[in-house]
């Protein structure tokens, strides 16, 4: 549903969202050229969007409709974007915008030559409110094609502060205390884990933080370009860790099989719904628009989180996502389309969503008093300001065959794990069988 998305804690200061920033300055672009200039004209725009971040996606929608006069008409393509996209350039009807949730995809994209350049406005956008970091992740050899509008921070657990002071537990620092806690919440009569087994996407992500802190950055990245295999011996040891959780049923609610049938807003509700069923759920900072717009919690104080903890000797992961706006050159309104990219270029679209909460913007000249709380206020601080370390999340830089297609790759075999983890080397060879097809695939 929510294919990977952002947010922080009391403790927020501590943790590092490493996404490199530059001392640019650069003000609003002005869209689609003069008052109302685009009237008349209607975009399409697709993305993997439902419920309420469809909602206030609309509102910065909504907001370029009334600075420019364009009509848009948002579809919702569930989480196979690549398939749907691809289906409609091939019958004739292109989107005109795609809001792309995978660098893999956006690859893709460019490289089959669906994609249009961003117009000089944009990058220069680009150029003056973002970090060269996500300049590079938007762009194919070169090319700038993708604007990130929409970031996140991967690497947050939350948790029920209830919860955790009636276990009598504190948050963890380190992956071994987090399972020890956990073994506390659950003998108090909570799980410990409410775990999103049945979205893939939430289990490529439980990995990747493991595997980052575990094997440590430079192997990540081999292992994102598949310039490692996944035999290798980090992703069994990244596996069997994983394994230790995925096998304890105390740990996590409704054990292996309770887990595979929970989607992520379940996943969610298992925490701060009205009928509790466990003390932590990880996922990233994008947790916190659904506890507090589904299920009222007032975030800081009915939820809050902790950084994803250390594995080992290695060193807390900072894993981040994104949403890239792309122009489709077979769209039927390109030229609105792209008016609408140097729209969201600017601080001031980025600030009609982060006044609606649940949503980071990599933009760094975006007020932080637009975001609503303190939590999401310092996590935004801190996704601007600090330095290289971070690592893109490793399935959405993948071959979408791969890393991000429902019932298939590494979504449909870390499932696959999560009912049975008793084979961690069997799990990886199987991994690197897909990874080398989807790759080979890629050319």
């Amino acid at each position: 549903m929510m294919r990977r998305r952002t947010t922080l804690l009391t403790g927020c200061t501590a943790l590092v969202l490493a996404l490199g920033a530059t001392a640019c300055g650069g003000g609003p672009v002005a869209a689609g050229g003069g008052d109302k200039a685009l009237s008349g004209q209607t975009i399409t725009v697709a993305g993997v969007w439902t419920g309420t971040e469809q909602k206030n996606f609309q509102k910065v929608l909504d907001a370029f409709t009334e600075k420019t006069g364009a009509k848009t008409e948002f579809v919702s393509t569930g989480d196979n974007v690549s398939t749907t996209v691809g289906g409609k350039i091939e019958g004739g009807d292109a989107f005109d915008v795609v809001m792309v949730p995978q660098v893999g995809v956006l690859q893709q994209f460019a490289n089959k030559g669906w994609l249009e350049p961003l117009s000089k406005t944009a990058q220069k956008s680009v150029d003056a409110n973002f970090a060269p970091v996500w300049k590079d992740y938007g762009s194919v050899e070169d090319t700038l094609y993708g604007l990130y509008f929409k970031a996140a921070h991967k690497s947050t657990v939350w948790y029920s502060p209830d919860a955790l002071a009636q276990a009598g537990v504190e948050p963890p620092k380190s992956y071994d205390d987090m399972l020890k806690a956990g073994q506390t919440v659950s003998d108090s009569g909570l799980a410990a884990f409410s775990v999103a087994g049945e979205d893939g996407w939430t289990l490529t992500d439980w990995f990747e933080n493991v595997y980052l802190s575990q094997a440590g950055p430079e192997k990540y990245d081999a292992l994102a370009s598949h310039e490692l295999k996944w035999t290798d011996a980090s992703v069994v040891d990244a596996l069997t860790t994983l394994g230790k959780l995925f096998k304890d049923k105390q740990l996590i609610a409704g054990g292996q099989k309770g887990a595979l049938n929970t989607d992520f807003p379940g996943s969610v509700e298992k925490v701060f719904g009205p009928k509790p069923e466990a003390g932590m759920v990880y996922e990233g900072d994008f947790v916190a628009g659904v506890a507090k717009d589904q299920f009222g919690k007032s975030i800081g104080e009915d939820a809050n989180f902790f950084p994803f903890p250390a594995v080992g000797a290695g060193k807390a992961p900072v894993v981040s996502g994104g949403d890239a706006a792309v122009v489709l050159k077979d769209g039927k309104n390109k030229k609105a389309g792209m008016a609408l990219l140097e729209y969201l270029a600017t601080p001031e679209a980025a600030a009609v969503w982060a006044e609606a909460g649940g949503f980071l913007s990599p933009n760094k000249n975006v007020d932080l008093a637009s975001y609503g709380d303190d939590v999401t206020r310092a996590t935004a601080k801190s996704l601007v300001s600090a330095g290289d370390s971070v690592r893109f999340d490793m399935s959405d830089q993948a071959p979408a065959a791969f890393g991000g297609t429902k019932g298939a790759g590494e979504w449909k075999l870390l499932q696959d794990f999560l009912r049975d983890p008793s084979d961690p080397k069997g799990t990886a060879a199987k991994l690197e069988a897909a990874a080398a097809k989807a790759y080979e695939g890629q050319g």
